[in-house]
């Protein structure tokens, strides 16, 4: 697939209030905390251009099993002050492990466009092909695509005390996600492969969601284990936009 892995956790949602305060905690402890449990590969955090919800963020993972694991349960079960105070705030959270069962190119761009889509009853097969043998290859042909994937999910994890905190995930759909360096290139691809009536055309029922978003920072888990574990930060620390040492 031409990623770190053919299985990725996919989540999008929204943050009530501060988003810099989200920012700050996802960025200063819950990435490295993510990279820390075995499993997980690649953590990248999208921001909307024009979408909805603002956020997207995908985890590279070895393989949907991390996702029962004991690793990424006791740490899900047991969450930080900071996390606990933040997961109230998550807004129309859909989240999901998939499998990643087409691809070509390699790596993200700064931009993407990611779409949400469902098979019909019955019509799995026909449009998984249409979209492994026809979409995915002929985008990336294109230049300034870099990537170009599709994702389809499993069932959903067990509830845990993190996710109550927030309440019950709406289930992650099948999902395109098609990356580039050139975001005139990726509205162009956009038009010519992912348009709405070619979906459903080849077999997905009309709920089809398109988003555009842009790369917001990325991490691999070969880069937190070099760096010692970011401190916990006081609520007075967090406010702070100087330095917190």
């Amino acid at each position: 697939m031409a990623l770190y892995s053919d299985a990725a956790m996919v989540l999008f949602y929204d943050i009530d209030g501060n988003t810099a305060d989200h920012d700050d905690w996802h960025s200063h402890e819950h990435f490295h905390e993510r990279l820390s449990v075995p499993g997980f590969r690649r953590a990248t955090r999208w921001l909307a251009r024009n979408a909805e919800p603002r956020y997207l963020v995908t985890y590279e993972v070895s393989d949907v099993d991390v996702a029962t694991s004991k690793g990424y349960l006791d740490r899900l079960n047991d969450p930080t002050s900071w996390t606990s105070e933040m997961m109230p705030r998550f807004r129309g959270m859909i989240r999901g492990f998939c499998h990643i069962t087409a691809g070509s190119g390699f790596g993200f761009g700064q931009a993407a466009m990611a779409v949400r889509f469902l098979p019909a009853e019955g019509k799995e097969n026909r449009l998984f092909t249409w979209i492994a043998q026809d979409v995915l290859t002929a985008i990336t042909s294109r230049r300034g695509i870099v990537s170009a994937h599709l994702f389809q999910p499993v069932p959903p994890p067990p509830m845990t005390k993190e996710q109550a905190l927030r309440g019950r995930d709406q289930a992650m759909p099948w999902m395109v996600l098609v990356t580039a360096y050139d975001t005139d290139a990726l509205d162009q691809a956009v038009t010519a492969h992912l348009a709405p009536e070619n979906f459903l055309s080849n077999g997905a029922i009309d709920d089809i969601t398109l988003g555009s978003y842009g790369l917001h920072y990325t991490a691999t888990a070969e880069e937190a284990a070099k760096v010692e574990k970011p401190p916990v930060l006081t609520p007075e620390q967090r406010a702070s936009g100087g330095p917190r040492g």
